[in-house]
């Protein structure tokens, strides 16, 4: 499916909704009408928060701290998180007047809320964010962006027919290592770029910490069972590992648009990932993080691989975590559709320790490796300072001095953040292509203008996925 481009009284007398209102979505705000200085209630951005599992107290927890912020209203479907959330946000500002909600319709119908953090489970992105900017809601997003391609492809048409701010939750672009690294291949002092080396993680990882307490209800039988990827239907484990959803969870409305599945605590909260009902394991959880990094360095924030090729292992198609735990993706991006003379290969590997974790540039004249942790490079002196010398830097890149700051100044300016929904749509689209390669298990032809897979029904089928009633995305 190609996707879809859509793009009386003082002025200090109207807030900023009606603002927008009356001159229209793509307006420039000026700083003042935001008070650029030191901020005051009247004039703070107001926020709210849906989701509060893995990332969503930590971002909140940023935008509490920026003082042109006020974070007004926060949503989520287990009564516990929900409390803590109001709870955190309330302690902050030393009132109560942060509003909770069971229904994220409920927060997005508030006129008073400016934009919107989003950080819930992946099945859910596309439905609520879509309507997010309906409601006319800038809006910070966590990655992977969708869940599918044509999910994707909805959310960026939204986002762009709204003319609203997004901000995705690539952090790393914000971090001045990345940032160095992706200027040394953008400003050619690796020669040209020849190969990428994307390492991400295999395997899975029990996040929340709940599968011992399972493990040890599943220690008296007599197969031995050391992961939930081992756990299927019919099985004496699996009817031990099936319960009740806890009250506080409302887990009919928390599968939402997935498919009805019995309530297993290791499969739910954080642990989503690692079942393809609901997430898409470690491939399409990392690949927004250094797959994007390869992009930026690259240039490709706008482009995509025309040849896909993937080959992974995976537990039983109906495991309670079976997602991937090895995978190999290799990516050709024609050089008529990128900026370089010859084509660029990418190989995306999650499990294979010759592969290290992190985004690594080879190129003709040399070659940049950086990661969370590390930085490294052919030459030693670009390893010296947290900048390139400002002599070599004829192309400069975006600068974030915070995520989530760059956020907020950019709903104030209307211009684009850092990670704009159009770049998390095209860092993602290599993950999503090499898990229909490995599913399909062949290549796959991409057509990067017409963003759809060439001569294959099968594999195009994946690009989407059913919705169960009465979810739709509208």
């Amino acid at each position: 499916m190609k996707r879809l481009l859509h793009g009386s009284g003082s002025l200090s007398s109207l807030t900023r909704r009606d603002f927008m209102k009356a001159a229209g979505a793509a307006a420039i705000l000026p700083k003042d009408v935001w008070g650029m200085g030191r901020a005051s209630a009247s004039n703070r951005i107001t926020l709210g928060v849906i989701g509060w599992g893995m990332q969503g107290p930590g971002n909140t927890r940023n935008f509490l701290a920026e003082e042109d912020c006020q974070v007004v209203a926060a949503c989520d479907l287990h009564a516990g998180h929900l409390k803590a959330a109001v709870d955190t946000v309330n302690a902050k500002y030393g009132n109560t007047d942060c509003k909770a909600y069971h229904d994220y319709r409920e927060l997005l119908a508030r006129d008073d809320i400016d934009a919107v953090m989003i950080a819930i489970p992946d099945h859910w992105h596309a439905i609520v964010a879509t309507e997010a900017a309906k409601r006319k809601k800038d809006i910070y997003g966590e990655k992977p962006l969708a869940r599918t391609i044509a999910e994707q492809q909805a959310i960026v048409s939204a986002v762009e027919k709204n003319r609203i701010i997004w901000q995705t939750g690539s952090w790393q672009r914000s971090l001045p290592s990345f940032h160095k690294a992706a200027e040394i291949v953008r400003n050619g002092l690796i020669g040209n770029v020849t190969r990428v080396e994307v390492g991400l993680p295999g395997g899975h990882h029990d996040f929340p910490g709940t599968v011992p307490a399972l493990m040890q209800r599943l220690a008296s039988l007599p197969e031995k069972i050391t992961s939930p990827a081992q756990i299927v239907p019919g099985t004496a484990a699996w009817d031990l590992a099936v319960t009740d959803p806890p009250p506080e969870l409302d887990y009919d409305r928390w599968l939402g648009p997935s498919r009805a599945e019995p309530y297993i605590e290791a499969r739910v909260y954080q642990n989503w990932r690692w079942n393809y009902n609901t997430g898409g394991g470690q491939l399409l959880d990392w690949i927004g993080h250094h797959g994007d990094i390869a992009h930026w360095g690259l240039g490709f924030d706008a482009t995509g691989p025309s040849e896909v090729e993937a080959h992974g292992d995976f537990p039983p198609a109906n495991a309670v975590w079976n997602t991937a735990t090895k995978y190999m993706v290799e990516c050709k991006y024609r050089k008529e559709v990128t900026r370089y003379s010859e084509d660029v290969t990418i190989t995306i590997a999650g499990g294979h320790p010759p592969i290290a974790m992190g985004t690594k540039w080879i190129g003709t004249d040399g070659w940049v490796w950086v990661d969370r942790g590390g930085f490294d490079a052919s030459n030693p002196a670009w390893l010296v300072g947290d900048s390139l010398p400002e002599e070599l830097r004829k192309v400069k890149l975006y600068e974030s001095k915070g995520h989530q700051r760059n956020f907020l100044d950019c709903v104030k300016s209307r211009k684009p953040t850092i990670t704009p929904v159009q770049t998390a749509h095209h860092s993602l689209i290599p993950g999503h292509l090499g898990l229909i390669s490995m599913l399909v298990g062949r290549k796959i032809h991409w057509d990067v203008a017409e963003e759809k897979i060439v001569n294959d029904s099968a594999a195009s089928e994946l690009l989407s996925r059913p919705y169960r009633a009465p979810w739709e995305l509208g």
